[in-house]
């Protein structure tokens, strides 16, 4: 008899993939309580998105953002890795009557699109979920054009003593984090991936937002 051995790692991501897809459905109602901070999010992203010609967005989910990108933008390829998620953002798109959004399945490690081809990559919310932030900065890099604009606002879990508490409360309903961010150890993560940050702010709530955005400096 054999036995099949089981990746540690690979088991991880795979349950946490079907985390998002069973909760896609109900992510939007789920999300309400920790919402005090994103209308100041998406005022700073649609500033920055302003013109901007080609836009990546990583992690788009059921679409929080993706509205204020195509409003601001020509072209928007928004991404998710569980399909799930995508569903409930093109019926989003498709309701708003959005014509400017390709939505399209993407493993924030396995961006297929051509390297340096995009004018700002925005990936909100998710640094505190990938299990190798590097390799997430990176992968995020890669796409973008030398002087071209990285948004990665992010939750911050140990910003206060309120948002420590939430995050455990969290941690105990098998929310799949890997980290717990504030926003000078974030901002300082993004600095070190060679981003020069051009804007760092916190924007409070139950679960503080780090707003960090910066420039790939051209060679």
């Amino acid at each position: 008899m054999s036995s099949k051995i089981i990746d540690p790692a690979q088991a991880k991501s795979a349950r946490q993939r079907a985390y998002w897809e069973k909760h896609a459905s109900k992510y939007d109602v789920s999300t309400r309580l920790l919402s005090r901070p994103l209308p100041g999010m998406l005022a700073r992203i649609a500033e920055a998105a302003e013109g901007a010609d080609r836009v990546l967005e990583v992690a788009a989910g059921t679409g929080l953002v993706t509205p204020t990108l195509a409003q601001r933008a020509k072209t928007v390829v928004a991404t998710d890795y569980a399909e799930g998620m995508l569903e409930q953002l093109r019926a989003k798109m498709t309701l708003k009557g959005v014509s400017n959004v390709h939505c399209e399945q993407a493993d924030i490690y396995a961006l297929r699109y051509e390297p340096q081809s995009f004018d700002l990559v925005v990936a909100a919310n998710v640094l505190h979920l990938v299990p190798d932030l590097a390799g997430a900065l990176s992968a995020l890099l890669a796409m973008l054009k030398p002087g071209g604009t990285l948004i990665v606002p992010t939750f911050c879990h140990d910003e206060t003593r309120v948002a420590w508490l939430v995050s455990r409360l969290l941690a105990i309903a098998s929310f799949p984090g890997h980290r717990r961010f504030t926003t000078s150890r974030l901002t300082e993560e993004v600095r070190q991936s060679g981003i020069q940050v051009t804007r760092s702010e916190t924007l409070p709530g139950l679960l503080p937002i780090g707003y960090v955005q910066g420039v790939l400096q051209r060679d």
